[in-house]
């Protein structure tokens, strides 16, 4: 089995690989950003593929947004530092087939790998309960209410980019991105550029 991990953090790496070092028929793949994680995936074709929420080029949805569009029955697990339900249940949504906080025990996430490349899903129980009694805040959250493509431009906006540079670096045109900024206001309810990075920094999209 063929586990792509897609995540900045050196740590995060070496601790799923030691989740599977007594296990020879596992071999860990590594990707430090969502560009060289889409790379590797298109490259070495993995069984399942552990994403970070949060990465330093792109979000794990956009990534995700991404593999999908090339193999709509790639076997996706979000790991995040995110317990925000909201996140969970855009997750799942998406038809990412597992997600663990990097705050559950990193057994889960060997469980996570293992259920998702037999075919089954998994959440961890705790996300499950929290994600059960939040349905009002998840209704709520700017989360469940944007696209991926939506995501990650509110994202490079909350980082300060200009609308010429987000559009540079997502490879679209400049009214694509100005249009869709028009869009996120009326859908987020912003009334100005101020408002969309209030909101973004709110939901913790930027790094």
């Amino acid at each position: 089995m063929r586990v792509l991990i897609v995540d900045d953090h050196p740590v995060v790496v070496t601790g799923c690989r030691a989740l599977f070092t007594s296990d020879p028929s596992v071999e860990i793949l590594e990707a430090s950003s969502a560009k060289d994680g889409h790379r590797a995936y298109l490259q070495k074709h993995p069984d399942v593929t552990v994403v970070d929420v949060s990465l330093p080029d792109l979000t794990g949805f956009e990534l995700t947004r991404r593999i999908r569009r090339g193999d709509p029955a790639a076997k996706i697990v979000m790991f995040s530092v995110s317990e925000d339900p909201a996140f969970v249940v855009r997750a799942v949504e998406m038809g990412i087939q597992g997600y663990v906080s990097k705050s559950d025990d990193p057994r889960l996430l060997a469980k996570a790998i293992r259920m998702v490349a037999a075919g089954e899903r998994f959440v961890s129980p705790r996300l499950t309960e929290a994600t059960t009694f939040a349905g009002g805040a998840i209704k709520a959250s700017p989360l469940t209410q944007m696209s991926p493509r939506e995501l990650e431009i509110l994202r490079l906006l909350g980082r300060g980019d200009r609308i010429l540079e987000v559009a540079s670096e997502l490879g679209i045109s400049y009214k694509t991105v100005a249009n869709t900024t028009s869009m996120l206001k009326s859908k987020l309810g912003a009334k100005n550029h101020s408002d969309l990075v209030r909101i973004a920094v709110a939901i913790n999209l930027q790094r």
